[in-house]
């Protein structure tokens, strides 16, 4: 059986038997379909690993800018932009989700036929002409893990309201242009979290931290927008009471 190669690039085989051509077209039906196999498999691989959740995007539809009293920065700018142009907002465009701006949404919502909670949702973005498309909506397994270690550690013992409202907070800090813009940055910024200097995120995670950390990144807010809490019986730093206090969950103030 001798070989040559062929103008096109293929082996064309002479001078062979009847049954060596036969295994020969054989091998090469073989060889074609393990061809398609391989390909096929490639490429569910990569739907795969990009559908995982083992530290690459998890996208939340839910997860959102919730632009709500305590919300700060542009999707805030807009919506009073918005309010503005319909008549229903008198006050400054300083992107600050304040009362003022919090009564116009009620009113807006109300003529809309929307639930007049004055908090901007995507349904209420929509109706204003918003994208409510945010960079909040992504988020990593590394990230959920994170904030579920820094709630068990910061909330270890508080009712679970009050885990979720930790979790919030940190979530919070995220759209505000004090903090950092990730989880990451906000959990790790210097002297914000006094559990990483004292081994305290080292800590196993409770299981109940996971699930309030899964509920504060889906939008559950106990905290009402606060961007700080503590602990009076135990905080010494005479600033953070200073701060207004939203709500009271468990041993925990939460803050603006």
């Amino acid at each position: 059986m001798k070989g040559i190669l062929s103008a096109k690039g293929e082996i064309v085989v002479k001078n062979i038997s009847d049954s060596q051509k036969k295994r020969l077209d054989q091998f090469k039906y073989v060889w074609r379909v393990a061809v398609i196999i391989l390909v096929n498999l490639l490429m569910i691989a990569v739907v795969a690993r990009v559908g995982t959740d083992s530290g690459k995007m998890i996208w939340s539809p839910s997860v959102q800018t919730l632009s709500k009293v305590g919300s700060r920065g542009d999707e805030v700018k807009k919506v009073q932009t918005k309010l503005k142009q319909y008549g229903l907002y008198n006050g400054n465009i300083d992107g600050i989700f304040g009362e003022q701006t919090r009564k116009a949404v009620v009113q807006f919502q109300k003529s809309n036929g929307l639930t007049a909670d004055g908090i901007a949702r995507s349904k209420t973005l929509a109706a204003l002409g918003i994208s409510s498309s945010s960079g909040q909506g992504q988020f990593t397994q590394s990230d959920i893990d994170l904030l579920a270690r820094i709630i068990s550690a910061e909330a270890r013992g508080e009712p679970y309201l009050g885990q979720v409202a930790v979790g919030a907070v940190i979530i919070n800090r995220i759209s505000h242009p004090s903090f950092p813009n990730t989880i990451a940055g906000v959990i790790y910024q210097p002297g914000a979290f006094s559990c990483l200097n004292d081994g305290g995120i080292n800590a196993p995670v409770a299981d109940s931290a996971y699930r309030a950390a899964r509920d504060a990144i889906n939008g559950s807010d106990p905290s009402g927008g606060a961007i700080y809490y503590y602990n009076p019986a135990k905080s010494t730093n005479q600033w953070i009471f200073s701060r207004p206090v939203v709500t009271v969950i468990g041993s925990h103030r939460f803050a603006l």
